[in-house]
């Protein structure tokens, strides 16, 4: 990589840790000594990468030591799969107009000798809103949860930022028109460039009465994917909700090859990789080998502490790896058990309902999370749970998650 772009990825990391976390006491800053490489020479681990671990080896003993970690981790999951992630631009400005509870917010991003636009729908609940402006659930393409009062919702054509038909969609998009065909960006890192540049003109159009403290992401399978990544790489998020987004998303690589490897039919690295343009075209190198890779995705979803994340998984679903989405979780839920915050954690993991339809039982474990993290009401958010139908696959904890959680301080 290119002295230029692995200076901009360095800071890209560093400024992703920085950020203050809505509504959470934020990560402290990271030195400018905190080496953030974008691959490892020599890593191969069969088992679940431990995420208290920096990359030479030494451990992480305190807060401010993970807040250097999450920006190694960063880094890894651009250089290995994702692509690297642009700053802001020079140039961000926003328009907003309004009728009723009816509004669109226009974005127009870029650089001097180039720019791109595109808008998007809000929903705003009636009535006047909070002092502090509505909270707002950001949606990928199209609505899939139940919504409490009070939230209004916008829809994010991520489609249009990149997309996303087969591998023939490899560079297309205003994403793609604004950094090149040739990016290395993935068709998600591009959805994640939009949510930032959409928080952006937010952040620069107060007449839209929105709440940036109070902001969510959500979307379902393909989007529920990018709604994890957006949660993970734009600290403004509050509350991140994907459903059902299996294999690359909340699930573990190692752990859907297990799963394959032991007879079960789900997706997996060396199929997603021919399916879509969900990953960078550099992730094709490592899919026939994922024990090279010095992460995998319970550090992605650990990104997102000490921020609020609730995942739900549907288990009729075999092609979603069921077993890998609870294990890969369940490992993720050890670092914000070491930062002392684990119910700020959450994971659903039930069958009997169609893919992406979301049953009338999980009702109460998404609204404590948009009652607690977007409403400020009191809420229960102990959630993590799985009706265990793994198709007779079965989930050793001890083997893969071999590493004692530490207790890092409590945010």
């Amino acid at each position: 990589m290119a002295y230029g772009a692995m200076l901009s990825l360095l800071n890209f990391a560093l400024a992703a840790v920085a950020l203050p976390s809505p509504q959470f006491e934020p990560l402290p800053g990271i030195p400018l000594t905190c080496p953030t490489p974008a691959t490892i020479t020599g890593y191969n681990n069969t088992r679940l990468p431990n995420p208290f671990l920096f990359n030479d080896g030494h451990p992480v003993i305190s807060v401010e030591d993970w807040a250097c970690r999450r920006a190694q981790i960063s880094a890894l999951i651009q250089g290995y799969e994702a692509g690297f992630l642009p700053p802001r631009p020079q140039i961000v400005e926003p328009s907003f107009t309004q009728n009723g509870t009816s509004g669109t917010l226009g974005v127009t991003a870029g650089f001097q000798n180039k720019t791109i636009s595109f808008s998007s729908p809000i929903t705003f609940p009636s009535g006047k809103a909070p002092s502090g402006g509505w909270p707002l659930l950001i949606v990928y393409d199209g609505l899939s949860i139940p919504v409490p009062d009070g939230i209004a919702t916008l829809i994010f054509t991520n489609d249009a930022l990149a997309l996303q038909n087969d591998l023939t969609s490899r560079g297309q998009g205003l994403f793609f028109d604004l950094y090149g065909s040739d990016a290395s960006a993935s068709s998600m890192t591009a959805w994640v460039w939009g949510v930032s540049r959409i928080i952006d003109a937010l952040e620069l159009s107060p007449q839209a009465n929105i709440n940036l403290k109070k902001l969510a992401v959500t979307g379902c399978s393909r989007d529920g994917k990018g709604t994890l990544m957006a949660g993970a790489f734009e600290t403004r998020i509050a509350l991140t909700i994907p459903q059902e987004s299996g294999s690359g998303g909340d699930t573990c690589w190692r752990l859907s090859k297990f799963e394959q490897d032991s007879g079960d039919d789900v997706q997996q690295a060396t199929e997603i990789v021919q399916e879509n343009v969900w990953f960078s075209p550099t992730f094709d190198q490592y899919v026939n080998d994922i024990s090279v890779l010095p992460y995998d995705h319970h550090m992605l979803a650990a990104m997102v502490a000490p921020r609020a994340l609730i995942s739900f998984e549907n288990t009729d679903v075999e092609w979603l790896s069921p077993l890998s989405a609870f294990g890969c979780m369940s490992a993720a839920h050890t670092v914000y058990e070491a930062l002392g915050i684990p119910s700020n954690h959450g994971f659903v993991q039930a069958g009997n309902h169609s893919h992406c339809d979301f049953p009338e039982s999980q009702n109460a474990d998404l609204f404590a999370f948009f009652d607690k993290f977007l409403l400020n009401e009191d809420a229960n958010t102990n959630v993590f749970t799985t009706n265990g139908v793994f198709n007779g696959t079965v989930w050793d904890p001890s083997y893969w998650i071999n590493w004692k959680t530490p207790s890092l301080g409590i945010l």
